[in-house]
């Protein structure tokens, strides 16, 4: 039986939630750590964020930032450098394992995808010495394919060991099984990761899969062997939290408290 002290829980996974209830609700529960989005941290404050971790012994889990490197032109990189700066201080402040960096996807009027992976590795680059200076790990997250125009150009591990081959200390991998579970490299690209996965996402993957990415499944309802694919990360020596990730209207529509409890069971037995 899995370690509840390694279980983290996405607030996204709770949406009727805010915040500060989150956090009470999971360390209630048991669970030590919680995974945050910028948008949450705006609403409850900064400080008041980290007083609430801190009351309640939570750690995060996860920083999730998304559209991290889609600008174009000189303002607007100098908009998105000033905004990936300051996520970085609140990464920092929060005290949060790793700012997950979603890079975004194609931006309106710019089809070229090649173009928007080379932004995400320049973006990576000039960010990475502030992150570091900062004490912050930057954790990249391949996408599923099918959001690469909208969410991310970054859509597979072997391009995630390949930026950080080339960008070095301060980076690494937040493995999501919704996203890679389908990769017939996956092992030999986890193998590669060894000592760079800096976080790990849990849910499944629904067969028929209806609602894309907002219909992601309670572990152990879709197709995804999940066990097998943290076995791998454990043989490389990952010894971080398994952040349940569930994006999903049906779930997000249940009571919470319930959902945090399937959630530590199913984790116990499927994962």
């Amino acid at each position: 039986m899995l370690n509840l002290d390694r279980l983290a829980i996405n607030q996204v996974t709770t949406k009727a939630w805010k915040l500060p209830e989150a956090i009470a609700g999971y360390a209630q529960a048991g669970v030590r750590g919680i995974g945050i989005w910028p948008e949450a941290v705006e609403s409850c404050g900064l400080a008041n964020t980290r007083k609430l971790l801190n009351s309640h012994d939570m750690v995060v889990s996860s920083y999730c930032c998304g559209s991290m490197f889609v600008a174009r032109g000189a303002a607007e990189r100098a908009d998105q450098r000033d905004r990936n700066r300051a996520l970085v201080e609140q990464a920092a402040e929060i005290g949060a394992h790793c700012l997950v960096c979603v890079s975004g996807g194609l931006p309106p009027g710019h089809p070229d995808l090649h173009a928007a992976r080379q932004c995400t590795r320049e973006g990576l680059d000039e960010l990475l010495p502030y992150a570091r200076a900062a004490g912050v790990t930057i954790g990249i997250e391949p996408i599923h394919p099918m959001r690469v125009a909208e969410v991310s150009s970054l859509t597979t591990l072997r391009e995630a060991n390949a930026l950080c081959d080339a960008l070095g200390a301060g980076l690494g991998i937040v493995v999501d099984v919704y996203h890679v579970w389908w990769d017939p490299d996956l092992e030999g690209q986890l193998e590669r990761a060894k000592g760079r996965i800096v976080g790990f996402h849990l849910c499944d993957w629904l067969q028929p899969l209806e609602q894309n990415l907002f219909g992601r499944g309670m572990m152990g309802d879709g197709v995804i062997d999940i066990a097998g694919i943290r076995a791998i990360a454990e043989r490389g020596g990952y010894t971080g939290f398994y952040e349940v990730e569930l994006v999903s209207r049906l779930w997000q529509e249940r009571d919470p408290i319930q959902v945090v409890r399937t959630c530590i069971e199913r984790y116990r037995s499927q994962c």
